[in-house]
């Protein structure tokens, strides 16, 4: 691995067989969601990664799932379920009761989503803040928690009460611990922080518990428990390592928002979503931008396409095929690349629009995969 980016290099892809012609689930959305999403396709182009790959697309536009009662979004998780593979551009969560929600919740039900990851890492020309230069994974439950919860009020006035339920399963505690010791020992990292266990010893120690327990499993990995009040304070004063980050769903959704700027942006990151088999392998993959929909962007072709370009080459690297492998790597490697000659949309100071990032980045992905099959690389 690329220690100032997190890009996993050739000398960790695992397990690679022959190439099958996969399926990619595409799950279309909103405004400058769709717009990004479009230019992270490009990438995905026989013409540009050199091999095949089917896309299935579902429209989860605002418009459309208000037309389909949001059927549209059962029938694109059924997809994922089926093909395994998706990548979803931002969609529009619209706030009135009784409309059709956020389509995020009912896809991760509906796949078993376990986990969220979300990796840090260094843009070049963007100064991070405090000391985060290594990249920082946060390895999130993606349900449970405080959200969905049951919340209610007693009482009047001065004397009124609120009250909430909460509560975490321990097979989606031991996917979140699982998963982060086997990310951190592919990327060579430490696993750090944790949950508030001291004060929540019965419902945050769950997640401690299994965490320790992987702990033991893989003891080639470094381990550095801390409460997750520490967790923030010592984050800012990181010194380079490369860290993991186990966390309950509500601490790793603003962890990953804090970290993620640490590094001055969010464009240097994705975010995926995961489902697990019974021996905690990936099932279902959904790779998207951790941004919204950017409504002020729309249609002016500014937008940095970096995070759903990444997410594109993420899904990839999963795919489990030596192509598909070589082409994640030469995506992360070139988009990087990109930024680091000056090639940057307005939001990291430069001039090149959305469509000319993604040209200079697709250029670079060709160069380099062609190099690396003359050499038999």
């Amino acid at each position: 691995m690329d220690e100032a980016t997190g890009i996993m290099g050739k000398d960790i892809i695992e397990e690679v067989i022959p190439l099958d012609k996969k399926t990619i689930v595409v799950l279309e959305g909103d405004q400058t969601g769709q717009e990004l999403l479009e230019e992270s396709l490009r990438l995905l182009d026989p013409e540009v990664i050199g091999f095949e790959i089917e896309l299935q697309k579902f429209d989860l536009s605002l418009e459309n799932r208000r037309n389909t009662k949001n059927e549209v979004v059962y029938e694109a998780a059924r997809a994922m379920k089926e093909a395994g593979y998706g990548i979803k551009a931002a969609t529009v969560t619209p706030e009135a009761k009784g409309d059709v929600g956020s389509p995020n919740a009912i896809l991760r039900q509906e796949i078993d989503g376990k986990v969220i990851v979300r990796t840090g890492r260094r843009i070049p020309g963007v100064r991070p803040v405090g000391g985060a230069f290594a990249p920082i994974s946060v390895i999130r439950m993606a349900v449970g928690d405080a959200y969905g919860a049951k919340e209610w009020r007693e009482g009047e006035g001065i004397d009124e009460i609120s009250w909430r339920t909460e509560s975490i399963d321990r097979k989606t505690c031991r996917a979140v611990a699982e998963y982060a010791f086997r990310h951190a020992k592919r990327t060579h990292a430490k696993v750090f922080g944790g949950p508030k266990y001291t004060v929540s010893p019965i419902y945050e120690g769950m997640l401690k518990e299994e965490m320790d327990a992987a702990s033991e499993r893989y003891p080639e990995v470094a381990y550095e428990p801390q409460l997750i009040d520490a967790t923030y304070a010592l984050l800012l004063n990181n010194t380079g390592d490369s860290l993991v980050i186990p966390a309950l769903n509500r601490d790793g959704d603003c962890l990953s928002d804090m970290i993620l700027q640490l590094f001055g942006s969010l464009a240097g990151s994705e975010s995926i979503v995961m489902s697990f088999d019974e021996d905690f392998n990936p099932k279902v993959i959904m790779a998207e931008a951790p941004h919204g929909t950017a409504p002020t962007l729309f249609g002016k072709n500014l937008a940095n396409p970096m995070a759903m370009i990444l997410a594109g080459a993420s899904l990839l690297s999963h795919l489990n095929t030596e192509e598909a492998s070589l082409a994640s790597r030469a995506i992360y490697e070139a988009t990087i690349e990109t930024v680091k000659e000056g090639h940057r949309t307005a939001d990291l100071g430069g001039s090149a629009t959305t469509t000319e990032f993604t040209s200079e980045v697709i250029q670079k992905v060709q160069t380099k995969l062609e190099v690396w099959k003359s050499m038999h690389m």
